[in-house]
């Protein structure tokens, strides 16, 4: 039976505990049964889940429930024994919502060394741990060689293929299927909106640079939406739930996706931004919402070009720049024809980049330990 006093109280679905410490936890039944941790539950060897839920009844609520400290047993109809340390229990909620540095046109990506990126832990997880934070690092003094995008994959994960080229060069090319393949200005943006899921991360690796002009330009995507958000929450919604179609294309390969431009998760929290004025296709003009959709267009098409959001900087031969693409657009300035300009770009995807940091975290833990 439970306990006489107040640590432990029974809802109908639900066990309310007070734990020593004061906080309190509110545990459905179904998810105290399906997240035990037993030998019978989990697979010893990899620590994965064999139990089913549904092996279960839907109404199931414990027989016995006691409260010793932090040590939370309970006893199942079937006789099940399940045992909670109050840590297990504070490690399953949810983390906050992950934490970002906004920025306007004063800021300026932090520069790393490239050699360091690669041999040393702690130098990586700094730069890591930046980029996860601003959505924008450089990297310098990489060799000016074609391909050297390929040594990143240690530290961001393998390469992100499209199906254009697994590293894209992006010079000026009178045959190329795409406007970075001019002189001309590019407009903020971010690659392949024409894919259901664009690449995440983006490495941009300057070969060469003797053009005059052709300043970078990046821009915080989040940024700018929240202030939208914040002066036109019509707007913002319309951009969250109008249908969108991007088309890339060249004589041999076809991408084409329809999706909302901004997509959040359930809390209202931004997770990616898809933008791409040269991609984008013309929308059913018969659509509902079409009006109310331009009109959210039209201001955000301003606040992502305004002088106020675009950070500029020039790359030189050796210079990476690595943006998280779901966030940050890039872009250029217009450069002079008659100048040597060589860029390779290649895609990485974020939650590998994300993942090999807790692993870097964990071997400088260990090294502490």
């Amino acid at each position: 039976m439970s306990r006489p006093d107040a640590s432990l109280l029974r809802h109908s679905d639900a066990l309310e505990v007070h734990w020593p410490s004061g906080k309190v936890s509110h545990l459905n039944f179904l998810w105290l049964r399906d997240n035990c941790g037993c030998e019978e539950c989990r697979v010893v060897q990899t620590n994965e889940k064999r139990f089913m839920i549904s092996d279960v009844p839907v109404d199931i609520a414990p027989l016995a429930v006691s409260l010793d400290g932090n040590r939370l047993a309970l006893v199942w109809p079937d006789g099940h024994e399940t045992v909670y340390d109050g840590a297990d229990i504070e490690a399953a909620y949810a983390p906050d919502s992950v934490k970002w540095t906004p920025w306007d046109r004063r800021f300026s990506p932090s520069r790393y060394g490239f050699q360091a990126f690669l041999r040393d832990d702690s130098a990586a997880s700094a730069a890591i741990t930046e980029f996860l934070d601003t959505g924008a690092i450089i990297l310098q003094q990489a060799p000016a060689q074609p391909g050297t995008l390929e040594s990143l994959a240690p530290r961001l994960g393998p390469i992100r293929e499209v199906l254009f080229a697994r590293i894209h060069d992006v010079k000026i090319d009178p045959s190329g299927y795409n406007v970075a393949h001019t002189s001309n200005a590019l407009p903020p943006h971010n690659d392949f909106a024409s894919y259901s899921w664009p690449p995440s991360v983006q490495a941009l690796h300057m070969l060469v640079n003797e053009a005059a002009g052709g300043e970078s330009v990046i821009v915080d995507g989040w940024n700018v939406l929240n202030a939208l958000r914040e002066r036109h929450p019509g707007h913002f919604r319309a951009l969250c739930d109008t249908p969108v179609p991007f088309r890339e294309f060249d004589d041999d390969n076809e991408t084409y996706a329809v999706a909302p431009l901004v997509r959040c998760d359930g809390d209202g929290n931004i997770l990616s931004l898809r933008f791409s004025n040269q991609l984008m296709q013309a929308l059913d003009p018969g659509a509902p919402g079409v009006g109310e959709f331009y009109r959210a267009y039209h201001a955000l098409c301003g606040l992502l070009t305004a002088d106020d959001a675009k950070a500029r900087f020039r790359l030189d031969g050796g210079d990476i720049l690595i943006v998280a693409a779901h966030r940050v657009l890039h872009g250029r300035e217009a450069f002079a024809a008659a100048g040597r300009r060589h860029l390779q770009d290649a895609y990485f995807e974020l939650d590998n980049v994300r993942n090999h940091l807790v692993v870097l975290q964990r071997k400088g833990a260990h090294i502490d330990d």
